[in-house]
């Protein structure tokens, strides 16, 4: 990692962002007409479908702020960014009990309403970021509201049937993990004033119940008090959705100066690395089982394009922080492999899913669950690392 290559990686990040990222999705998906975005965009920016993901409103409200905030005050940014805040605010709340829709139509007429409460959570962080940029009230109270209504949710569930009987109940990484990145980020936007209480909650649950280092592994399905369920849903490991909580830590480590969180993020990294990368094709596979047998999902060895994003932020991220060289030469290996297979050079951004060996398997550009967050977040987070150690 010289000099040269910090360079070079800065303006790919820089201007992949900025140039290629964010004007595809400006482009394309903005919804004049009835409000909010719509995601589901074939290679060229056609859409495929004018249904709208409520999770994608949240992210992309979140991410124009977030620029706004933090690399130029753009008017078109925080313009886009109150555009989808006023979709979430007339469209994307159940007003029967005050959660939030999962799906609705162009129009805002709700489809569905998921068990769990995700879309809360990057509600509250785009609300944050609104905050921030213009001082006022009433997105810190959104804010404050939606983070408030995501963790009791998720902690107590009410009016929803469960997805599974009692006979085995599990616990997933997935709550803790988010609330860590939630939590940090209404930190930093509205100062939320119980930010370190949840994630010293939820950094205690990821290492009590999920980390298992006699298995050198981050298990992402346990049972309620952390046993290995030795079952197909319980032995099924995601190996992207660990490296990036692992890199949430590292992150907290590095705000708080503790070497501690720091070395738990990268075991975390370390462990889910060996288990993930694919020493034969390349990229980071979707699913493995803890001990090597089949996985049920019949997608497991595909390659998405978010394991990519949130490898090459912890990769990066690990190697800033401790300087071995491990982690510079697993960037490499990540970024490379990714920048040779995911992006569309005609028409910009990244597709979202490959075969194993790296063909592409759908044209898609974007639907419920690809949308412009974990690629744009990726190049914002390792363009300010890189910048801020190039100085």
């Amino acid at each position: 990692m010289n000099d040269a290559r910090r360079d070079e990686l800065i303006a790919i990040y820089r201007d992949g962002l900025l140039r290629d990222t964010l004007p595809f999705w400006i482009k394309h998906c903005v919804d004049r007409q009835y409000g909010g975005f719509m995601m589901s965009l074939d290679r060229d920016g056609t859409v495929l479908d004018t249904d709208k993901g409520v999770w994608q409103q949240g992210r992309f409200t979140w991410l124009l702020g977030e620029l706004y905030n933090n690399v130029e005050p753009r008017d078109e940014w925080l313009e886009l960014a109150k555009h989808g805040a006023r979709f979430l605010d007339e469209h994307c709340f159940d007003p029967t009990d005050g959660r939030m829709w999962f799906h609705v139509t162009r129009e805002g007429q709700p489809i569905r309403k998921r068990r769990y409460a995700f879309s809360e959570s990057f509600a509250a962080i785009a609300y944050g970021e609104l905050f921030k940029a213009t001082g006022d009230e009433q997105y810190a109270d959104k804010a404050k509201r939606t983070f408030q209504r995501f963790i009791d949710h998720n902690l107590n569930p009410q009016g929803v049937e469960p997805k599974l009987t009692s006979i085995r109940p599990t616990r997933g990484i997935g709550f803790p993990m988010i609330t860590i990145a939630t939590a940090q980020e209404l930190r930093q936007s509205i100062g939320l004033l119980d930010a370190n209480e949840w994630i010293d909650r939820s950094l205690d649950d990821i290492r009590r119940f999920h980390i298992k280092v006699d298995l050198q592994c981050v298990m992402e399905t346990v049972s309620p008090t952390g046993e290995i369920i030795d079952h197909f849903d319980g032995r099924t490991l995601n190996p992207g959705h660990a490296i990036e909580g692992a890199w949430f830590i590292m992150h907290e480590g590095k705000l708080r100066r503790d070497a501690s969180l720091i070395q738990t993020g990268c075991q975390m990294l370390d462990w889910m690395w060996q288990r993930g990368w694919d020493e034969e094709c390349g990229g980071v596979l979707y699913f493995v089982d803890l001990n090597g047998l089949p996985v049920q999902e019949y997608w497991h060895d595909m390659k998405f394009w978010w394991p990519q994003n949130e490898t090459i932020v912890a990769t990066l991220l690990a190697y800033e922080l401790t300087g071995d060289k491990k982690y510079a030469d697993w960037h490499r290996l990540v970024h490379d492999w990714a920048y040779a297979h995911f992006p569309y050079k005609e028409f910009g951004e990244w597709f979202g899913y490959l075969h194993r060996d790296g063909r592409i398997s759908s044209r898609l550009k974007g639907n419920l669950w690809k949308g412009p967050f974990h690629m744009p977040r990726m190049q914002l987070t390792c363009w300010q690392l890189l910048a801020a150690t190039s100085k």
